[in-house]
């Protein structure tokens, strides 16, 4: 049997944080917790701006949705890390690989378009805020809702696919905790500089635009914000901003850094840390950032708990 054959029949193995065995319980634990606070955490979050009358705004309507695109982000690979750790059996499919690797890039791109959304959502509502509920009404926010996950679908079905094409030849070991582009590119035989060159182009119009949108939103709203005569004003705009920017530069930070940097910099450690960065850290704070800072969270989740 071939190598290329060999990987495709028996598929890869994940060595994940094998390299120190007495670690594997404590991050069984500490990977747990995370997991089930992102999904109490994000839950929550849902569950507030669906029954709280005073949350049925476009701004909630896009945080209820983005707390339900952070739990399944995060659901694409942690419940596999755990069960890695759990079993110590650290081995994948070649299509359950592909298929964690698709969901995996269709998340992670949704989610740059809906942090784009929801800055243009914040744009309206401090620059045009007379024209906010014509220009944000329901309808609309559906379709930009829908447009997010549709837009993303085709083209990372069609990178995958394009990955997993290559021919697989002598290691089918895995360096990261899950199936990511670069250590699934690393195992692949024969030139891959046009893969690489794609996944280039694809952080760009998937990463960087959405995250230069986000840019010119933010330098308009600040723009805005200082013209306003009220302190207070400013204090309350800034308020409804500030709890998207550090989302926003925590997702895109660690994303962008790790897919943009050159393949010479690129080190398996690293890689790992950057990953679980912006699959587990940014979705486990994105509840307390919105709810910690956000007064009409704080009263809806108060009002709704027992007494």
């Amino acid at each position: 049997m071939t190598g290329a054959n060999f990987t495709r029949a028996v598929g890869f193995i994940l060595l994940g944080f094998s390299d120190d065995p007495n670690l594997q319980g404590f991050l069984f634990g500490i990977f747990l917790i995370i997991y089930v606070c992102i999904l109490i955490g994000n839950g929550l979050i849902i569950v507030i701006t669906k029954i709280d009358s005073a949350l049925q705004t476009p701004m909630y309507f896009f945080l209820g949705n983005f707390s339900f695109l952070e739990i399944c982000y995060t659901s694409v690979t942690l419940p596999k890390m755990l069960i890695d750790l759990c079993t110590k059996n650290r081995t994948i499919s070649f299509l359950e690989c592909a298929i964690q690797l698709c969901f995996f890039l269709i998340f992670g791109v949704t989610e740059c378009f809906l942090l784009a959304v929801m800055a243009y959502d914040r744009y309206v509502a401090i620059c045009r805020p007379l024209y906010y509920p014509l220009i944000m009404n329901h309808k609309v926010c559906v379709c930009l809702v829908i447009a997010s996950w549709i837009g993303a679908i085709p083209g990372q079905i069609g990178q995958t696919y394009q990955i997993f094409s290559l021919p697989f030849c002598g290691s089918n070991k895995l360096n990261h905790a899950f199936c990511d582009i670069t250590p699934v590119l690393e195992v692949a035989c024969g030139d891959i500089s046009m893969n690489q060159s794609a996944i280039y182009a694809a952080t760009v119009v998937f990463a960087v635009i959405p995250f230069l949108l986000i840019l010119t939103s933010y330098i308009r709203i600040i723009r805005s914000i200082l013209k306003l005569q009220s302190a207070k004003g400013r204090q309350k705009a800034f308020s409804t901003c500030s709890s998207h920017l550090i989302v926003v530069s925590l997702f895109f930070g660690s994303g962008i850094i790790m897919y943009l940097r050159p393949k010479s910099s690129h080190f398996a450690g690293t890689d790992k840390v950057l990953s679980l960065f912006y699959n587990m850290v940014t979705p486990m704070f994105n509840p307390l950032i919105y709810s910690l800072r956000n007064k009409d969270v704080i009263l809806a989740i108060k009002k709704h708990l027992p007494t």
